[in-house]
């Protein structure tokens, strides 16, 4: 009770730990002893009467704890249903949980559903996460021993800036290049159709026809991709006969910033990391993880100034940097690489370049485009 003066004694005696286990003892004694005895007639009378015996009143009066008195008495029927043994049985392990094996109300489970997540960004990282403790990663617990643990599940973290007229654009129109920008970032990198190699209709849909080339490319490289036409610059694919996202969260972290350009237009800048937990088809538990940064600026331009097609955007700066996805393969989709020598993926080239953290997001990733390392962890 909420009133309970602090200073009174407790109802529940404390009972020492070799008292406990010599109750436990004897009473599993007694429960074999007697789990196979038939009651005599006088007993079952005895028990009937007990039945229809009216309780006693609790020691506490007050609304509460008749309440509990009633609670109690059905308790009470319940367990004589169930047998002397069971009610027993749970007393014991009701004041003394220690006599059972193993920690059953999860107090000590190593669970991501605990973990606290990360403030969202709203600067650039100057250092990378720190260390974590190296666990493997299980189809229960695919972002085990990742920093992507505390970062925010898929659409959640994508988190828009507040819009602000700025030049000759108003609030409205920035407003829905922003929006805009979030379409494009979900359908290229979270939708499960892309994921699995559809075509991310929506993303292409934000693009301005008029931009010479891009968009033609974007979409020659999603039907005949090669080297100089990659759609997983642009667009997270991999191969459904190789793999398949384990659940249905991609972890994300990163920011979205505008501002006025020097040619009267709005840049806006996204910088987002993407975390993929894969497991093969073949029927392997073994799950591996890709991380796909992206940095990518769209304009909205001047329809005054340039020939643009009002309402969509223009795709003018789109780096990629990739963490464990085999080198130099150009079918279009990113390959994990698993630890297990066993698998039908490709493998790629040998990695020639440096050894880089994936999740360090205060690197300038534009300074590695085009090589092809290994990392640090995943």
């Amino acid at each position: 009770m909420s009133d309970k003066p602090s200073e009174e004694p407790s109802s529940t005696p404390e009972i020492p730990d070799d008292v406990w286990d010599k109750f436990a003892r004897d009473t599993e004694r007694d429960i074999r002893a007697s789990a196979q005895k038939e009651p005599s007639a006088r007993a079952r009378e005895v028990t009937e009467r007990l039945k229809r015996a009216e309780q006693p009143e609790g020691w506490r009066t007050g609304p509460a704890w008749q309440e509990m008195n009633g609670r109690a008495r059905r308790r009470r029927r319940l367990w004589a249903a169930l047998g002397v043994p069971v009610a027993v049985a749970v007393a014991v392990v009701a004041m003394k949980p220690s006599l059972l094996p193993g920690d059953l109300f999860g107090g000590k489970a190593d669970s991501d559903a605990g973990a606290s997540p990360l403030a969202p960004e709203t600067a650039a990282p100057t250092t990378a996460p720190s260390a974590v403790n190296p666990q493997t990663p299980t189809l229960d617990r695919p972002f085990a021993g990742s920093p992507a643990l505390n970062w925010a599940d898929g659409e959640a973290g994508i988190i828009l800036p507040k819009a602000t007229a700025v030049g000759t654009f108003s609030k409205d129109q920035v407003e829905l290049a922003l929006q805009q920008t979030k379409i494009l970032l979900v359908a290229a990198n979270l939708d499960p159709k892309t994921i699995r190699g559809d075509r991310p209709s929506a993303a292409l849909a934000i693009l301005d026809p008029k931009q010479p080339k891009v968009l033609d490319r974007l979409k020659a490289s999603l039907t005949t991709p090669s080297k100089a036409q990659d759609p997983t610059l642009l667009f997270s694919r991999f191969d459904p006969k190789d793999v398949r996202l384990v659940g249905k969260v991609v972890k994300t972290r990163g920011r979205i910033t505008f501002a006025k350009d020097s040619d009267g237009g709005v840049t806006i800048h996204s910088d987002y990391t993407f975390v993929y937990p894969l497991v093969r088809t073949d029927g392997s538990t073994e799950v591996a993880r890709t991380i796909v940064r992206r940095v990518i600026d769209l304009e909205i331009l001047d329809p005054a100034h340039w020939r643009v097609t009002p309402g969509l955007l223009t795709l003018t700066l789109n780096n990629a940097d990739f963490g464990n996805s085999a080198c130099d393969i150009y079918d279009g989709y990113l390959h994990p690489q698993f630890d297990s020598a066993a698998t039908s993926s490709p493998t790629g080239a040998t990695p020639s370049g440096p050894t880089t953290d994936p999740y360090d997001r205060s690197r300038d990733i534009g300074k590695s485009q085009g090589s092809c390392g290994t990392v640090s962890r995943t």
